[in-house]
């Protein structure tokens, strides 16, 4: 037996040196185009040394009228360029928010919490999904007994408040910014949308004076959060040296359902109570304490298709009982939602050597109709930190897959997932508050975070980061328990 283990391990010996040959290769390649423009220059400019070399002072006079209309012309253009550039934008710092022990649930004291509102067998539906669901034992609910089968509205309204001010006072102490400075406010939340505002909400409690200008964007799922950043962006474009607050939640209480439709009941697996806060300045004085500078923000939205538009919705069932349904095609959606999301994202972030591999990829299949595997292209090479919305187990793996990722690049995403759930929209500021404190961070590294949310989008946002975060000296929702992490589950 021994003796053909060794000749299994002599077989596959020659495959082994094969991939590690082709792992080079590949390596190889990528530094050369990387390196081309380098390997160009330095032949032109010797070039033009030696050209310059010859002249002399006669020549150089008779040229001076000249070199005076180029400086003109080389100040005007740039100018303009700085003129017509866009304004920097810089994520000072953000904070996610961690709800008291007292709402900390177990799978079983879910259950628990649920049994005088969903009868035997879909509690046994849920107890079975939430088996397999990725999500741990230490989550939370905003329900310290049992759930009530109608939730009141001032429950939803003291959940809003608790997390979402809880979040922005960790963000404030943090940065030491007075909320007074802040001119805009953009608060996300997609089911409990009250009235007066939840950007109102926060005008009321901390005063804010009247010319702050706040948004308050519904109905948007989970990818709201990133859509914040983008809107946020696009408002600092238009308004000098301000700050921008955003605050991105999901208010479960709100959306609890107490039916027996299957597809609706998955949220109840799956959603658990949370809220970030972020602060976004315009701010030059601003970069050198900042974490991060926003570098790009890429939204996709497939509405257009009825399948996409119809794979998350809140609706009523047969009885009347409202919750958020979640379709079959929900994956298949999603899939196709990111692949057209990095086909934009793809050539701004990529180096010219994965482009042109996937160029060449598409031109073989497109042109000269040869059936073979779309070439996907290696985000390795762009992102050293992956955000990826926790959703779900099954959504994790999938990207996991179809992105060729490692298990630590997916380590904050399913640690999120394990440790809080899924929170919605401020799910990938838990996963990049976990690369922090696991001292991961470091300058010049680059962050991706992609949201999924109804309707249906598919959103990233690209960070650079401008300091190395030291994780010994940096407090976040993860600090007190993060060398109890990663587990398998």
């Amino acid at each position: 037996m021994a003796e053909n283990a060794g000749e299994v391990g002599q077989s596959n010996l020659p495959n082994f040196l094969l991939s590690i040959r082709l792992k080079y290769v590949k390596l190889g390649y990528h530094y050369l185009i990387s390196n081309a423009v380098y390997l160009l220059i330095v032949p032109i400019l010797a070039v033009v040394g030696l050209h310059l070399s010859t002249f002399t002072l006669e020549n150089l006079m008779n040229h001076l009228a000249m070199l005076k209309s180029f400086s003109t012309l080389v100040v005007f253009l740039t100018t303009v360029y700085f003129m017509s550039c866009p304004r920097n934008v810089y994520l000072v710092d953000f904070a996610c928010y961690k709800p008291h022990q007292c709402f900390m649930t177990s799978k079983q004291g879910l259950i628990e919490k649920m049994s005088d509102i969903l009868d035997e067998e879909s509690l046994n539906f849920i107890k079975k999904i939430s088996k397999r669901s990725g999500l741990g034992e230490k989550t939370y609910v905003p329900a310290e007994s049992k759930i009530p089968s109608s939730v009141p509205m001032s429950i939803n309204q003291n959940e809003a408040k608790m997390v979402i001010i809880g979040a922005i006072d960790d963000l404030l102490a943090k940065t030491g910014v007075k909320i007074r400075e802040i001119g805009i406010v953009i608060v996300n939340s997609s089911a409990f949308n009250p009235t007066p505002s939840l950007s109102a909400m926060i005008v009321n409690h901390y005063k804010l004076g009247v010319n702050v200008i706040t948004y308050n964007l519904g109905g948007m799922g989970c990818s709201a959060g990133l859509i914040s950043v983008d809107l946020a962006n696009r408002l600092l474009q238009g308004q000098a040296n301000s700050y921008a607050l955003i605050a991105s939640t999901e208010i479960i209480s709100s959306v609890y359902y107490s039916g027996k439709m299957k597809s609706m009941l998955l949220p109840n697996c799956l959603f658990r109570m949370g809220a970030s806060a972020a602060l976004l300045s315009n701010r030059s004085s601003d970069r050198r304490r900042s974490k991060y500078q926003l570098m790009h923000v890429i939204r996709t939205h497939k509405g257009a298709d009825d399948r996409a538009f119809n794979c998350a919705y809140i609706d009523e069932d047969e009885d009347g009982k409202k919750g958020i349904s979640l379709s079959k095609d929900l994956m298949a959606v999603a899939g196709e939602a990111l692949k057209t999301n990095i086909t934009t994202l793809g050539p701004l972030v990529l180096p010219m050597s994965e482009q042109l591999l996937f160029f060449a990829s598409l031109i073989v299949r497109k042109v000269f109709k040869r059936k073979m595997k779309a070439y996907i292209p290696d985000f390795k090479m762009a992102f050293e930190h992956f955000c990826i919305h926790a959703g779900g187990r099954a959504v994790l793996d999938e990207l996991q897959k179809n992105l060729d990722l490692s298990e630590v690049l997916m380590e904050p995403s399913r640690m999120t997932l394990y440790r809080f759930g899924n929170t919605s929209s401020s799910s990938v500021w838990y996963n990049l508050a976990y690369s922090e404190a696991k001292g991961r961070i470091k300058k010049g590294d680059r962050a991706w975070q992609i949201g999924f949310g109804s309707g249906f989008k598919c959103n990233s946002v690209v960070w650079r980061v401008l300091r190395t975060v030291d994780s010994a000296n940096e407090k976040n929702v993860w600090t007190d328990e993060i060398e109890d992490f990663p587990v398998t589950y």
